[in-house]
């Protein structure tokens, strides 16, 4: 028999078995893969190719007069430009196909530690270091009750209710956002605390909302959606920074990378990305940004000297305080933001005016029930924190027991604040007054000081 009858007999024959084998059982076996060189010699290039920009989306017709932005220079202004109203024009992200479980990044070691005392020990020391109370945490307690009562079956807030005296118009961007950033200033994340369930249904609704720009808050109307988006750049920063959290890592970037490509060429933000620039917008969007950057994401230092240049073109003069706008006229609310966000940037304790600034705050703008503006103390609150001092404990004195005061003590809306008389309490509603006085009573360790102690005395 010739030699390669018998091979192939032979083969034929384990081929056979193998089959068998094969058809006895109902899992899968090993696999093996061989591989060789060809003694053939073949060459093959590589093909060069480019995925082209996608096509801007078509702009609706606007229904209100407002200025229509220049589409060639960011994918996502079409969403924002577009007046759509509680829907994105954008393809929503399936959060529930992501499993929201810690894998640890490493880029924790980056961290400068912003966040750090809003828990344990360390809560416990700031606190009586920088003059907080049971008081003030009592407050702080009934206040994030009610604000868990509010919360929506989808996971998000809103600034009309289910609550008395709710804003003007709904923003569920910013009302997420608020009472998040609210839950996390005391210590609870999507991952652990007291609030973690509540953490984790907002940061699955928040994260569907952002579109493969980084933007967020498509579904807002108006002059809102760059507020809503700074705040919703602020959750997103320090959910990741607090936590490390791979889920959430890739969404606080895109929107740290929208933030940086949005910023005008005055060096602030403003109503629509990359035209203009305000004290107030700004103000948000410096927070995110060092929020992000605390947490070890990706933030184009190219953005920071730009910045700084705008706050120092709002800057009025050795002791003017700081204006909204370039050319007018400087504002107590404007000046506390101003001089938080000049914090931040890393200006010295010791820079010319910071002294003045703060000391014109205190003495001529203290907090005042008569004149209620929690967004002004809000960032007053802030600033004098890191500044310290007599200053800051004069400021203190009265600001803990005034808001614990205004608090709602009984009823369907006990442990909030009412908008009533407050300065854009009509307009923003409860939500937005209970959220920033919050923020104002757990200022003792929500971040850390900017400053070391020393220098406060």
């Amino acid at each position: 028999m010739p030699s390669w009858l018998v091979s192939m007999v032979v083969h034929l024959t384990l081929l056979l078995v193998l089959a068998l084998v094969g058809r006895s059982t109902s899992k899968v076996g090993q696999i093996e893969l061989q591989f060789r060189q060809s003694s053939e010699s073949s060459s093959m290039e590589l093909a060069e190719f480019t995925i082209a920009a996608a096509a801007p989306l078509e702009s609706f017709e606007r229904s209100m007069e407002e200025e229509r932005i220049d589409t060639t220079q960011l994918v996502s202004i079409d969403v924002i430009d577009a007046e759509a109203e509680m829907f994105s024009l954008v393809p929503k992200l399936d959060a529930s196909v992501f499993d929201p479980v810690v894998v640890s990044t490493g880029q924790l070691d980056k961290s400068n530690k912003m966040f750090q005392g809003r828990s344990g020990t360390m809560k416990e020391r700031l606190l009586r270091m920088y003059g907080g109370d049971e008081t003030t945490e009592d407050a702080v307690a009934a206040g994030l009750v009610w604000l868990k009562r509010q919360q929506l079956r989808n996971g998000s807030w809103s600034l009309h209710g289910p609550y008395a005296n709710g804003a003007r118009g709904e923003n569920q961007i910013s009302a997420t956002a608020m009472a998040m950033i609210a839950f996390m200033g005391a210590g609870s994340t999507h991952r652990g605390g007291q609030y973690q369930r509540e953490l984790l249904r907002a940061a699955r609704w928040l994260v569907t909302n952002q579109d493969d720009q980084g933007f967020l808050a498509g579904s807002t109307m108006g002059h809102e959606r760059m507020y809503s988006q700074a705040q919703a750049t602020i959750v997103l920063c320090e959910l990741y920074a607090m936590t490390g959290d791979s889920w959430i890592r890739p969404y606080a970037q895109s929107a740290c990378d929208f933030a940086v490509a949005s910023q005008s060429p005055q060096g602030g933000w403003r109503y629509q990305p990359r035209r203009d620039s305000d004290t107030s917008v700004s103000g948000w969007f410096v927070m995110g940004l060092k929020s992000g950057e605390a947490g070890g994401l990706e933030v184009d230092p190219s953005i920071w000297p730009k910045i700084e240049r705008y706050f120092d073109s709002v800057r009025q003069g050795y002791s003017g305080g700081y204006s909204y706008m370039p050319n007018v006229a400087a504002s107590p609310s404007m000046t506390a933001e101003g001089v938080l966000c000049h914090q931040y940037l890393g200006r010295h304790r010791n820079m010319p005016g910071m002294a003045q600034s703060l000391g014109s705050l205190v003495e001529n703008h203290p907090i005042n029930t008569r004149e209620a503006d929690v967004y002004y103390w809000y960032y007053a609150t802030q600033a004098l924190h890191h500044y310290g001092g007599p200053l800051w404990k004069q400021w203190n004195e009265k600001m803990k027991a005034t808001l614990p005061a205004r608090q709602e003590k009984q009823g369907r809306e006990r442990g909030s604040w009412s908008p009533t008389g407050d300065a854009w309490g009509s307009y923003a509603g409860r939500l937005y007054t209970t959220c920033l006085s919050i923020y104002c009573l757990e200022v003792y360790y929500r971040h850390l000081p900017l400053y070391e102690p020393v220098e406060t005395e």
